[in-house]
């Protein structure tokens, strides 16, 4: 490596120096000569020798100077990406990035589901209250002493029982509907499980692998074309909507309770169906006491399960909750309600 410029500088700086101060020592030394002669042959040969290497260094210096340069290396700015449409707002960006990270608008739309359609929920609210007023006073009461009376074996025939008198209009429903095959499977378990399971309260029909469903006129409207329909609460019978309103009554003279005449037979029948009906509800409390708004809750859970209960067969294997394929999550049936009318 070729000494730099600085380095050859300072050599030939301290030659100078050098040969000044032997000559200085020469003139200065008087008694002993031989000495200062030799001091300043040294002093006027390393100034000879610092003046060469000084103007040798020169041209390689300027050869050497445009690589020694310190070379400028500019940053290509990567490519913009493409602008997203993006409907928010800056602070609605910043409050996803810290809260909610999977918030990417690149990412697809998750999956949708119906909107409740209600434009009654001022009375509905109401209504609900009532409801839930009454289902805290008398039903859920009622429930629990119910479940903690009678053992659960005898519980499940209770619930079988009424099972079984509901598959008659879930067979006339499944026909209406186009679907022979489930009418005849419903009728059948109405047979099987009225001669060989005692009047229902024993269920051999699931053993022979008949299954369970749950058709009524509400969701053959919906099937027919009647997609859409306001929300409405009902008092006493709960979350409905208008073209559910219309099933009940359609529903109501092929129910097999209604054609008991005698009041004292029926109407405790009908008011066991209640109880029988508000202790399979009673796991759900539970998930209902955390919620902010309980209207808002029991609202857009039962519209779910009541698109899927209309819909469902014909979602083309969509991956869907089990509480929604769950066919003994009941609701009040049009039967239950202790009218008399009769004898």
């Amino acid at each position: 490596m070729r000494p730099s410029a600085l380095a050859l500088t300072l050599l030939l700086a301290s030659g100078t120096a050098l040969a000044q101060a032997g000559v200085e020592t020469a003139s200065a030394e008087t008694s002993d000569g031989s000495t200062a002669e030799e001091t300043a042959r040294a002093a006027e040969a390393a100034l000879a020798a610092g003046t060469a290497a000084a103007q040798a260094a020169e041209p390689a210096q300027d050869t050497q100077a445009p690589q020694e340069a310190p070379q400028s290396q500019e940053t290509v700015p990567a490519p913009e990406a493409a602008p997203i449409d993006d409907p928010r707002t800056e602070a609605e960006r910043d409050f996803d990035a810290i809260y909610n990270p999977v918030a990417d608008p690149t990412l697809p739309a998750p999956a949708q589901t119906a909107e409740p359609y209600d434009p009654w929920e001022r009375y509905n609210r109401r209504m609900h209250r009532f409801n839930v007023a009454v289902d805290h006073a008398i039903a859920r009461p009622l429930a629990r002493t119910y479940v903690r009376v009678v053992p659960r074996p005898l519980r499940l025939g209770v619930s079988n029982f009424f099972s079984n008198l509901g598959q008659p209009v879930t067979a006339v429903n499944s026909l209406l509907q186009g679907k022979p095959k489930q009418a005849a499977q419903s009728l059948g378990r109405f047979l099987l499980n009225s001669t060989l399971g005692i009047g229902g309260v024993f269920d051999p029909a699931s053993d022979a692998r008949l299954p369970r469903t749950q058709e009524d006129f509400g969701q053959t409207l919906g099937v027919w074309g009647w997609k859409r329909s306001r929300y409405l609460e009902l008092p006493l019978f709960g979350p409905r909507t208008v073209r559910d309103a219309f099933g009940l009554a359609g529903d109501a003279p092929l129910s097999p309770l209604r054609q008991v005449e005698a009041d004292r037979i029926r109407v405790p029948l009908q008011g066991l169906q209640l109880v029988d009906t508000r202790a399979q509800l009673l796991a759900i409390d539970s998930l209902r006491e955390g919620a902010g708004d309980d209207y808002i809750l029991v609202r857009d859970a039962w519209t779910q399960r009541r698109n899927y209960q209309i819909f469902g067969d014909r979602m083309n294997g969509e991956e869907l909750p089990d509480y929604l394929q769950d066919e003994t999550n009941p609701t009040v049936p049009v039967d239950a309600m202790p009218i008399p009318g009769g004898n």
